[in-house]
């Protein structure tokens, strides 16, 4: 019998929405609503919005793998963003910025965003456990 790897197995579909959800983020900032409403608060409040949402799709859901789907989601979210700023920049500045224009600025983006997932991903599998009637310390056992 063959079996799927975990990495296949995964709900890409929601993934992928989860990813197009968090680039709300990078599109205030290219649209200057991020600057309109203040910075650092803007990012500050997206970010949070966005990590309870992914937390409640994701913990609320039958997802079965909830941690590795919501790291999964932050390190598509980061190499959505790269290419986002390597396309857009040059539009809106004329010149390349972003991780792209720095090559060693690509790492510290995928592990923050994997670190991201990471901690939503723990949030959103402690909603899973607790909406199943379980003690979170119990089901680790």
């Amino acid at each position: 019998m063959k079996t799927t790897p975990l990495i296949r197995s995964l709900h890409w579909p929601l993934i992928l929405g989860l990813t197009a959800l968090a680039l709300i983020r990078p599109l205030f900032s290219i649209v200057g609503l991020s600057d309109a409403l203040g910075k650092p608060a803007t990012p500050l409040i997206l970010t949070a919005a966005i990590t309870a949402a992914w937390v409640l799709i994701v913990g609320l859901s039958r997802v079965s793998h909830p941690v590795l789907t919501l790291v999964a989601a932050g390190l598509t979210y980061a190499l959505a963003s790269i290419v986002l700023s390597g396309v857009l920049s040059p539009i809106f500045t004329g010149e390349l910025q972003g991780p792209l224009a720095m090559p060693l600025a690509v790492v510290p983006v995928l592990i923050t965003n994997a670190l991201w997932g990471l901690i939503s991903g723990g949030l959103a599998l402690l909603l899973q456990r607790v909406r199943a009637g379980r003690s979170p310390s119990r089901a680790t056992r």
